[in-house]
């Protein structure tokens, strides 16, 4: 059988970079992307990037499958309340969610069980069929809030990975910053890539 899709969600916190580019590497990697996206992304989207993310999710996956150059059999976007998505359901979970970069509003929702729209229901599914759930938090400083809200999904078995890239690799440029952190997100998806030097190892 042929590996279960990876999910990523989008959601309205700064650095959609991250997210984009999780895509754009899974898609390399010979993934299959289920994508989710709340309006919020929308407009960091425009904000961050000048990208134009549609509000339909069929005039969205024909944007992001011709900026990713795949067919659509290789990259499906779900809408926020569609609700016959296969992620809403645990009888047709994906591989894993990785919610990036991650509003600690959606933070909240996740770790109280609150299932609004389709990526807090995702994420809901993901740790009830003990999924792989990985939320990359954008924000700081953390309230108390925020992190006893970490401490909740943690203990649920969700990974929480704050988009806090690491320095000792001599970063060069922003994009180099941006493949730190997602090289950290495909390593604990088990998924091979070659983004930057390994730790110990000589670099090129």
């Amino acid at each position: 059988m042929s590996a279960r899709p990876i999910a990523v969600a989008l959601t309205g916190a700064s650095g959609i970079a991250y997210g984009l580019r999780l895509v754009e590497c899974l898609l390399e990697a010979g993934r299959d992307v289920q994508l989710l996206y709340s309006q919020a992304a929308q407009v960091v989207a425009r904000m961050e990037m000048n990208l134009d993310l549609p509000s339909s999710a069929e005039q969205a996956a024909r944007v992001l499958r011709e900026r990713f150059d795949v067919p659509p059999g290789r990259l499906q976007v779900f809408g926020r309340q569609q609700w016959t998505a296969p992620v809403a359901s645990g009888s047709s979970p994906p591989q894993a969610l990785v919610v990036c970069p991650c509003t600690t509003g959606t933070l909240a929702s996740i770790a109280h069980g609150i299932s609004d729209d389709l990526i807090d229901r995702a994420a809901d599914v993901m740790l009830k069929e003990r999924r792989k759930l990985i939320l990359v938090v954008r924000e700081t400083p953390f309230s108390a809030i925020h992190l006893e809200n970490m401490l909740a999904v943690t203990r649920a078995g969700g990974v929480v990975m704050p988009a806090n890239p690491g320095f000792y690799y001599q970063p060069e440029k922003v994009e180099d910053l941006v493949d730190f952190m997602v090289a950290r997100i495909l390593d604990h998806l088990d998924v091979s890539h070659d983004l930057l030097p390994r730790w110990g190892a000589d670099r090129p």
